[in-house]
């Protein structure tokens, strides 16, 4: 299903909502949504540039299986 059919759905949906506790939820989140900072936007250069690298290593393939860095950490787990 399309994301314009989904919409077309939830506002229906909305039109015929009768509880006021779930509309004033959903006003919430909309207005949550609408403040939150991007995370982003918030972290460090420094912060930004490991992430970057992170994901350029996981596509070159340049990753640890996860048992194998358990195995070598588990005295600390």
């Amino acid at each position: 299903m399309s994301i314009q059919a989904e919409k077309l759905k939830l506002i229906e949906w909305l039109v015929n909502l009768k509880d006021k506790t779930t509309i004033e939820r959903l006003k919430w989140l909309k207005e949550d949504t609408a403040s939150a900072a991007d995370w982003w936007d918030e972290i460090s250069e420094a912060e930004r540039q490991s992430i970057e690298r992170g994901l350029k290593d996981s596509k070159e393939g340049k990753v640890i299986p996860h048992q194998e860095v358990r195995k070598k950490y588990e005295k600390w787990l």
